[in-house]
């Protein structure tokens, strides 16, 4: 059998449950994609489906202001720290479905957090509410619904190194404070204390937090009280899950939420990365499960691996499928003018060239593409070229693998210089190399093909007839070129872009495997 772990691999950090019936939902943070925040469901956890974005229409929220920034780190690295939409909490209360969680938006006159709740009474139809606003200095909003009717939320106060986790009570439905808000734990002393959750067992409220980072000091901690409000008492074996300081191969471990299923077995969805013995985790943070249990009055977690236990007996074959196209994604505030697909992106889609290329920090570049989801795998897609309008417009249209705007690989066809151009960016490391293969004469279609390792991306094209297994080889990119301490995962897809805006692009059998 094939390893279980990631459940959700690719792009899906910060992941959060809730089970309905003999349904579980899960829900992870999307940064500045478009549509925002998937939504997958699972009956026996290791198979899901792709359901829906909770965040899928523009007239919700803009992600104009969601760019990445760059803050070196005393290890000689460079955090790479996007914006948009964080670590979003999903649970379930009196028949309605609630979404809370954060929009980071960056200005010139520094960062905001706009936290909200949305909610759906049927989250098959992917049809949720607009926004509704709270008042809250922080990121990373839960819910807690308490036995006795009210309402709570609990984020970490005012974003920084030595935060506190604070809470208040809330109406849902309106975003009004019910409660003035109080700091009811600190952590245990690690840095960035944030993620909180709460849960009630047993006469004791537990609240559940990430600490140290998102990276190498990466833990889940917990702490216990009998009153809501507090005071909280840390678990005697803090840290309950790290990979901090050991050898796994799944590291950075934490950012956790906890759940039931049928057979009143524990479980934990966690963020983590699949880490080489080189340092590449060019796939980012991807979701997690491993198996928990209480000893005597405390929560314990295993250590995570590719192969939980508990689920071994399982007969079910891993999968992970997405409903309707649902899966596609663009970049930020889509123009969708720029836009026609037809029945499936293998029969064809068009794009208008935008006047903003993939560096753009603000603007949505002419970009659509899927979440790489397999460590080895391959992507490909045929462009129909069309000289005449091209080169005046100074058009380049192909295929990239991008992850923000300082980040991404590429390879395309300039139609000013005749030319097959592989790129690779990584400003945070101070990548920036080039690569040209001059045509002979003017193409009537180039095909663009990306084959990838745990070590490596090869990029190949294939002039006049993508039906031939003659590709030629373009260039092989090391993975740890785009490796680094970030927030978001590879995405592969195509673009256009030109200087005149009315380009037209055709693309044809595009397929992201």
């Amino acid at each position: 059998m094939s390893s279980i772990n990631p459940i959700i691999p690719g792009f899906a950090p910060d992941p959060s449950v809730v089970k309905v019936g003999g349904w579980f939902f899960l829900i992870n943070s999307s940064f500045h994609l478009f549509p925002g925040l998937p939504i997958y469901a699972s009956q026996g956890l290791i198979s899901w489906q792709h359901i829906g974005n909770a965040i899928n229409r523009q007239s919700q929220l803009s992600l104009s202001k969601s760019k990445t920034e760059l803050h070196p780190l005393p290890t000689g690295e460079v955090l790479v720290a996007t914006g948009g939409l964080y670590a979003p909490t999903i649970r379930y209360h009196a028949g309605t479905f609630y979404v809370v969680c954060t929009n980071v938006v960056r200005t010139v006159t520094g960062d905001s957090s706009q936290n909200f709740i949305i909610s759906t009474k049927d989250i098959w139809a992917d049809s949720w509410s607009d926004p509704v606003y709270f008042e809250f200095n922080g990121i990373d909003p839960s819910l807690f619904f308490d036995d006795d009717g009210k309402t709570y939320i609990q984020g970490s106060a005012a974003p920084g190194p030595f935060t506190t986790i604070n809470m208040f009570e809330i109406d849902p439905n309106s975003g009004r404070k019910l409660s003035e808000e109080r700091t009811i734990w600190r952590g245990t002393g690690g840095i960035y204390p944030e993620g909180p959750h709460l849960y009630k067992r047993k006469g004791y409220y537990y609240v559940i937090i990430a600490e140290g980072g998102t990276h190498e000091g990466h833990m889940v901690t917990m702490a216990r009280s009998t009153d809501i409000w507090g005071p909280y008492e840390g678990c005697p074996d803090n840290p309950i899950l790290t990979a901090r300081d050991t050898d796994e191969y799944i590291q950075y471990t934490g950012h956790c939420d906890v759940f039931q299923d049928d057979r009143d077995q524990w479980w934990c969805t966690c963020l983590g990365v699949r880490k080489d013995k080189n340092g590449r985790y060019v796939m980012g943070r991807e979701t997690f499960l491993t198996q928990g249990s209480w000893d005597g009055e405390w929560l314990s977690l295993d250590q995570v691996k590719l192969m939980p236990s508990g689920l071994l007996a399982c007969g079910e074959g891993k999968k992970l499928i997405a409903n309707a196209g649902l899966d596609y994604v663009y970049i930020r505030d889509i123009i969708l003018s720029n836009y026609t697909l037809l029945s499936s992106t293998s029969d064809g889609l068009t794009l208008t060239a935008s006047s903003a290329d993939l560096s753009h920090p603000e603007l949505s570049p002419s970009f659509i593409g899927k979440r790489q989801r397999h460590l080895d795998g391959w992507s490909g897609v045929e462009l129909d070229v069309v000289e005449a309008t091209w080169r005046p417009a100074k058009l380049r249209a192909g295929m990239a693998c991008y992850k923000d705007e300082h980040r991404f690989l590429r390879i395309y066809y300039d139609a000013t210089k005749l030319a097959i151009v592989i790129e690779a960016i990584n400003r945070p490391k101070k990548i920036c190399r080039q690569e040209r293969q001059t045509l002979e004469s003017p193409p009537r279609s180039i095909a663009f093909r990306m084959q990838y390792t745990e070590q490596e991306y090869q990029l190949f094209y294939n002039v006049g007839d993508a039906s031939q297994s003659d590709w030629t080889w373009a260039s092989t990119i090391d993975t740890l070129d785009l490796t680094g301490p970030d927030f978001t995962g590879p995405v592969i897809g195509v673009f256009a872009v030109a200087e005149s805006t009315d380009t037209a692009v055709q693309f044809k059998n595009l397929t992201i495997c």
